[in-house]
């Protein structure tokens, strides 16, 4: 019987979860490198709401060290995905952004983190070295997320210049405006 409880809190807890609209979506795009070349490109806004199915989308791009993703939602948090191969990691900015937004719950059930109860913690979690390699330590995306005046599209926009995508990136953002 309590099992039939809790299936029905989990069903409760997804029902609050809203898919982010084209109104809500700051920006979502891909981020690769071809032969060496910063490539940057928009993707659909169905796959701001999927975490499976952005996954499987940047494993079809040919990118040099694999591909990833920033995806920014209505100015309150952003997610970067990285996909090496069979290896992804993810970030999010916002734990508590999954209380509301069906990306941020599919990335924190892919993490196999909880929401916080004591909403003063810090809401960033994930692979907070995903982007090490290219020149953006932990400690510094952590600094950068710890900007809690600015919105999730110019956190994400800092990510991308740290990472030496930042004028393809912005041209993209620009273009969801």
């Amino acid at each position: 019987m309590d099992e039939d409880i809790d299936s029905e809190d989990e069903e409760e807890d997804d029902d609050d979860v809203e898919d982010a609209l084209e109104d809500d979506v700051d920006f979502i795009m891909a981020l690769y490198r071809e032969d060496g070349t910063p490539v940057v490109t928009p993707l659909e806004i169905d796959l701001a709401n999927d975490l499976d199915d952005l996954i499987a989308f940047l494993q079809r791009l040919p990118g040099d060290n694999g591909a990833s993703a920033l995806v920014s939602i209505s100015g309150e948090f952003f997610a970067a995905v990285r996909v090496r191969g069979r290896h992804v990691h993810v970030v999010l900015s916002d734990v508590y952004s999954a209380e509301n937004w069906s990306l941020a719950r599919d990335i924190i059930d892919f993490l196999g983190v909880e929401i916080p109860d004591d909403d003063d913690e810090d809401g960033l979690v994930g692979d907070l070295d995903l982007f090490a390699d290219q020149g953006l330590s932990e400690m510094d995306l952590e600094a950068i997320c710890a900007d809690w005046d600015e919105d999730s599209d110019t956190l994400a926009l800092q990510i991308a210049d740290e990472i030496h995508f930042g004028p393809q990136a912005r041209k993209v953002a620009d273009a969801f405006s």
